[in-house]
Parts: structure tokens; C-alpha cells; sequence
């Protein structure tokens, strides 16, 4: 790994005695936070997705996720300033449209009563909206509900043009532009699996999690409290086993090749094809009512979970499969942050100052195709990072051997020194102060935010729900001191109102049969 880190900054030297060190500072950012919508006890609203907020299906900031419950905030692509800061705009336009309602600050739920007690979200009678509610009622069926209300943030990362046009003109390859784009966007999506317990490891906030969460089944957690369960070294239980990670792709089959653009297309659309025994036996249509979309492996595309995915611009109902092989790569999604309860949008400035440099370092660096032992090796790591991050003297798997992660971290962010000089350049510190933040981290593992929370849970004599409610309650109050603008809540006032238009007009346009209309939907062919 050394000589992939050291061609990294090489790669870099040559952009910059060819390029412009400004479309390095031009890269786009989005931000995608979800977060329950809970009651006064932090128990989950089983309301209807508050009408002021729009609609879920056409909105493009406020929408759902899994449950109706699960709030999902999205910003425009822009820079990681400009995408923080609409996030904190849409936080407050919602708390505005709240009633005895609250966001919960953590990634892990706390208070659920069961299974019954998630309400799965609605979509509205159209064909797109019926086929979105019931992707999520199959994946109740097939993974349960109470997993899928685990909250995370997701970062979407790429580079603008201009270093595109500089980096195919310099690497001087056959092929189109856009074909160039999404090989070297995939080899950051192997870069980044290889260093990617390092998130977990800095940004990692779920160490613990309330015993609610794990209602008619049995855990082998140690209790923190009467009614907490946590590991003492934990980062990101949300990551590890008990979350909805690669560990399910045990039980479904299906393990996606990063090799090319072309593999990770084909093996996703094999799990896509390819029936199940398992889920066949939940069956898919009964009494002429839809349990699941299909019995495949995989239903759809985002069924198959992984920390980072390739993404497209989707076009129309295409499937994400069909988009990636007509248009490329256009954008990474980073999947594997936690929401951490001491930042009220979720995550800070800092933080992605410094995700974006590790993309930015992961695009530059060599990245060879991952073989069967490496890719052992990722899953080890990052399961071991997730339980035991913190843990004095931890080793991880490196070329077959054993590497402690203390200094296997600061190698790689010894790496990121040459990033954050060109993207601070002459505007300041901003980046090395974030650079700088995670090497103390590094140095001192009870300055992450897993170890924080359990050392402010200790001092107050907490468990997981009253520490989380509390944080929760400072951010509601916190949003509630700065109303929006009166032109800003005009802003997400008009686009609520004509997302509601527009499902209105889609579901009275959308009179087609809905199993000609999945059928379609399946049959597409790039």
C-alpha cells in the first residue's frame, strides 16, 4: 500500500505542472441526512409524513426513507460549505412544520416497540409511488424494519470537468472521456474500501445502542445500564454486525466485483435476475397483494448495501443498472457515516473538509483490482474497526500480514498533507486544521465521537436513550432560536406546494396497470 500512497502524490505533481490547482477546489458536494421524526419519549411517530414538509415522492430536499417516519434531507450538488449550510436551512424549515415532533440526534433508534410499531412509508397510488413503497415492504420482509430505521449520512463527492478533461489528457488512454471518468471513479471506490475503516474509526458515533432496539431477539452485547448495550472499544455499531452491512451478503449470494464499471453493472444485475429459494418463500404477490417487488436475490439495485457506490445521473424511471452503463459515473455516495449527536445537522465542516481530501487522495492513488484475500481482509478490517476500534494496540490485515491501526492511519494521513495544500492554497488552514483534528484523533482515540459519547454517558450517569434525547432536544431548541428568513421559508414553502402538484398530476396521469408496469420496468435494456 505504500507505493499506491506515493503514486498518489505523484499523479498530483504532474496534474498540478499541467493543470489548474483551481479545478482541484471546484469539486461538488451533496449531503443526503436521514433522521427519525420521534414523540416527546423518543419513541418513533407513527404520524403521516407532516404535509407542509410535501411530498415524499417529488420533493427534492425532504423526503422519506425506509419508514414514514425516517426523514431524508438532501441538498443540491455545490461546495462543502454552501451544501452544509442548506442543510441547516432545510433542519429549520422542518422543525417550522413539526407539531409535539422532534429529530432524533443518533443513528440508532431507541424506544421501538416491535416490528408493528414502524410505519413503512407511503408514496401515493402512481405506479413509481406504489413501487416504492413496496421495495420497502419486502425489505421488512426479507432483512426486518427495525434495521432498516438505522440513520446514517450519505457524502456525494465529484470533480468538476475541467481536472476531468486535465487528468484524460495527461493519463493519454484510449477511449472516450466519460469511459476514462467512471474507470477512475471505480478506482476510488477500491481505494476507498481499502482505507475506509478509517471513517468509522474518526467519525464514528454509534458505540451504543438502546436494548429496544433489539425487542424479541437476543444480543451478546455487554450492558452498559439496565437498558443500554455497547462494546467498550465500539466506533460505529451501526457498521458492524448488527447494522445492515456486507455481512448480509452472506445470506444473500451476491458479492459485487469493483473491477470495472462493467463487472460491478453485470454482477448486480445477475443478483437482479437471479431468483431466490429464500425469498421465494415470502412470496411476491399474494391474496393480490405485493410482499416484495420480486423473488431475487436482489429486488432492485439499492437493495445491495456497500459503504461507497458508483452513481449516475438517472434519467426518467431508468434503473440505476441501465444509467450506469449509458452514462457513466457521474458522482460517488460515501454511505458509511454516522450521524453524530454532538454536530446538530449530523456532521461538520471539519469532517467533510477531510472526507473530501480522502476521496480526492483515493482518486489520485493507484488502485489495482481487489483479489479474494484483499477483499477478506477489507471486511475483517472494517467489522474490526467498527466493534473494536478503540481497542489499545489493535491490528489490522495488510498484505497478508498484521499492521497496527495506529500507524497505519497516520501513514495514510500523512498521505492527505499534499491534498490539503493545493485545496487550502492561498484561502487558509481550513483544510490541514481538519487534517490536523484527525491526527489527534489518531493520537488520542477518547477524542473521537464514539468515545466521547460514552465518556459524557459515564459522567452524567446516562444510558443511550436519556443521552440522546437530551442531544436531540439542544438541537430541536437550537434550530427553533433561528426561524428561517421570511424569503428562505418562502423558498421550501413553494417547492413543498408544487411537489404536491406534481404527484398530484403524476397520479392522475398514471392510470397503467401497475404489474405492466414493474414488468417495464424490469425489462429495460441499456
Amino acid at each position: 500500500m505504500s507505493v499506491t500512497y506515493s503514486s498518489a502524490s505523484e499523479h498530483l505533481a504532474r496534474f498540478l505542472a499541467h493543470g489548474n490547482a483551481q479545478h482541484l477546489r471546484s469539486n461538488l458536494i451533496g449531503l443526503e441526512k436521514e433522521t427519525l421524526r420521534v414523540l416527546a419519549d423518543g419513541s418513533i411517530a407513527r404520524t403521516r409524513h407532516p404535509r407542509v414538509l410535501g411530498s415524499a415522492l417529488t420533493n427534492p430536499y425532504v423526503t422519506t426513507d425506509y419508514s414514514e417516519a425516517l426523514l431524508e434531507l438532501i441538498t443540491p450538488p455545490s461546495s462543502g460549505e454552501q451544501a452544509l449550510a442548506f442543510l441547516d436551512d432545510v433542519h429549520r424549515f422542518v422543525y417550522q412544520g413539526l407539531d409535539n415532533e422532534y429529530l432524533w440526534a443518533t443513528s440508532m433508534p431507541c424506544v421501538l416497540s416491535g416490528e408493528s410499531s414502524i410505519p413503512i412509508a407511503e408514496y401515493g397510488p402512481s405506479n413509481p409511488g406504489r413501487m416504492k413503497h413496496i421495495y420497502r415492504v419486502g425489505l421488512g420482509h426479507r432483512y426486518g424494519r427495525v434495521m432498516q430505521v438505522i440513520a446514517g449520512v450519505h457524502f456525494n463527492f465529484s470533480i468538476s470537468d475541467l481536472a476531468w478533461q486535465t487528468l484524460h489528457a495527461l493519463a493519454g488512454e484510449p477511449g472516450t472521456v466519460q469511459d476514462f471518468i467512471s474507470a477512475r471513479y471505480m478506482g476510488l471506490v477500491r481505494n476507498i474500501q481499502r482505507v475506509g475503516w478509517l471513517v468509522p474509526y474518526l467519525f464514528g458515533a454509534s458505540p451504543a445502542v438502546c436494548e429496544s432496539f433489539f425487542v424479541g431477539r437476543s444480543s451478546n452485547l455487554p450492558r452498559f445500564d439496565e437498558h443500554t448495550l455497547y462494546e467498550p472499544y465500539a466506533t460505529s455499531l451501526r457498521m458492524g454486525d448488527i447494522g445492515y452491512t456486507n455481512a448480509k451478503e452472506g445470506e444473500s449470494g451476491i458479492k459485487a466485483s469493483y473491477d470495472s464499471l462493467a463487472s460491478y453493472v453485470e454482477s448486480l444485475e445477475c443478483a437482479i435476475g437471479t431468483p431466490s429459494e429464500r425469498y421465494a418463500r415470502i412470496g411476491v404477490k399474494v391474496d393480490d397483494e405485493y410482499r416484495q417487488l420480486n423473488d431475487h436475490i436482489l429486488q432492485i439495485e439499492n437493495e445491495y448495501y456497500s459503504t461507497i457506490r458508483p452513481k449516475p445521473l438517472l434519467q426518467n424511471d431508468e434503473r440505476p443498472t441501465i444509467a450506469l452503463r449509458r452514462h457513466g459515473i457521474r458522482y460517488v455516495e460515501l454511505r458509511s457515516l454516522d450521524v453524530n449527536a454532538f454536530e446538530p445537522l449530523g456532521l461538520g465542516l471539519a469532517q467533510m473538509r477531510f472526507l473530501e481530501t480522502l476521496l480526492l487522495f483515493c482518486l489520485f492513488a493507484d488502485s489495482p483490482v481487489i483479489d479474494a484475500a484483499e477483499r477478506d481482509a477489507i471486511d475483517i478490517n472494517f467489522a474490526r474497526v467498527a466493534h473494536r476500534g478503540r481497542e489499545p494496540g489493535l491490528e489490522l490485515e495488510q498484505a497478508g500480514g498484521k499492521r497496527l491501526l495506529r500507524e497505519w492511519a497516520h501513514e495514510i494521513l500523512d498521505a492527505l498533507q499534499a491534498f490539503c495544500d493545493v485545496l487550502d492554497a492561498d484561502a487558509g488552514t481550513a483544510y490541514r486544521d481538519a487534517l490536523a483534528q484527525q491526527r489527534e484523533k489518531v493520537r488520542d482515540p477518547e477524542a473521537t465521537p464514539s468515545a466521547r459519547m460514552l465518556a459524557e454517558m459515564r459522567a452524567r450517569g446516562e444510558g443511550f436513550h436519556v443521552f440522546a434525547c437530551r442531544q436531540s432536544l439542544a438541537h430541536r431548541d437550537a434550530f427553533l432560536r433561528r426561524p428561517l428568513a421570511q424569503d428562505r421559508y418562502a423558498f421550501f414553502e413553494n417547492i413543498a406546494r408544487e411537489s404536491l402538484q406534481r404527484q398530484q398530476a403524476l397520479e392522475t396521469l398514471d392510470t397503467g396497470d401497475f404489474d405492466a408496469y414493474l414488468a417495464a420496468y424490469f425489462a429495460q435494456r441499456a
